[in-house]
C-alpha cells in the first residue's frame, strides 16, 4: 500500500547484478502513477497491471513477489496467468482465498486506518512513518474481494517471509503460522519491521535466489 516500484530498488540491483530480470511494477494510481488515480481503481486494476506486462512482454514461469497488499495481487495474477506464473512469494503480505479482501483479513487496527481517506474519498492516507515518497491507496482496491477461478495447483513454490519484529501485534501472524505447517510452502521469520525490503534487504535476496535456484534467465515481478 501507499509505495512504488521504487521500495524494491536494492532488490532490483542485487538480482540484476546476478544476471536474472526483474521487474518492479508501480501500480494503477500511486506513486508515478498517482495521476491516474480515480473512483474506479480497484483490485481487478491491479492484478490487470500485472498480467498486462506479463503478455506484453511474452513473460514465463514468472517469480511473482508481493509486499503486504501485493499479496493480494500476485494470488490474483497467478489465477489470471497460470501459463505465466511458475512461483509465488509473499513478503509479511496477504495470503487470500476465493472471496477475499484486505478489509476481511486485517484487524480493527488496520480497518481504522483505511477509513482515513483523503478528501475525493478515493484512497486511503499514507501512514505519518511511512517514506516520504508514499502516496495514497486506492480506497476499492482493499474492499473488492478476489475472485479465484482455480487452485492455483501450477505454482510450483511457495514461499513466505514473515516480519518477526513488529512494534506490536503483527496482522500477517496467523497467516506464518498456518503456512509453517504447509509442506507446499517453504516460510522465512525474519528479524524485521513489516518493511523488510528496507530492513533486511540481504535476506530477501537470499529467499529469491533460493527459490529462482540462481537461474541466470529468472523473471521477478514485484507488485507493492
Amino acid at each position: 500500500m501507499c509505495h512504488g516500484g521504487w521500495c524494491f530498488e536494492e532488490l532490483t540491483g542485487e538480482l540484476r547484478a546476478r544476471g536474472h530480470a526483474v521487474h518492479p511494477l508501480t501500480l494503477t494510481g500511486l506513486a508515478e502513477r498517482a495521476h491516474l488515480l480515480h473512483g474506479g481503481v480497484n483490485l481487478e486494476t491491479h492484478i490487470q497491471d500485472v498480467t498486462g506486462v506479463l503478455a506484453a512482454e511474452d513473460i514465463r514461469d514468472a517469480i511473482l513477489v508481493g509486499h503486504s497488499y501485493g499479496g493480494m495481487v500476485i494470488t490474483g495474477v497467478a489465477d489470471r496467468a497460470p501459463d505465466r506464473v511458475g512461483s509465488l512469494v509473499y513478503l509479511d503480505g496477504m495470503v487470500p482465498g476465493d472471496g477475499d479482501s484486505c478489509w476481511t483479513l486485517v484487524s480493527d487496527q488496520e480497518r481504522d486506518w483505511y477509513m482515513d481517506v483523503v478528501d475525493t474519498g478515493y484512497a486511503v492516507r499514507p501512514l505519518p512513518f511511512f517514506d516520504p515518497r508514499a502516496t495514497a491507496h486506492p480506497l476499492a482496491s482493499l474492499l473488492q474481494p478476489l475472485r479465484l477461478t482455480g487452485d492455483l495447483a501450477h505454482v510450483r513454490r511457495r514461499a513466505y517471509a514473515y516480519a518477526a519484529g513488529w512494534e506490536g501485534p503483527s496482522p500477517f501472524t496467523a497467516v506464518y503460522e498456518r503456512l509453517r505447517d504447509d509442506a507446499a510452502w517453504t516460510t522465512h521469520a525474519l528479524p524485521s519491521g513489516h518493511n523488510l525490503m528496507r530492513d533486511v534487504p540481504q535476506d530477501l535476496v537470499r529467499i529469491l535466489l533460493e527459490v529462482a535456484g540462481d537461474r541466470v534467465r529468472g523473471t521477478m515481478r514485484a507488485p507493492h
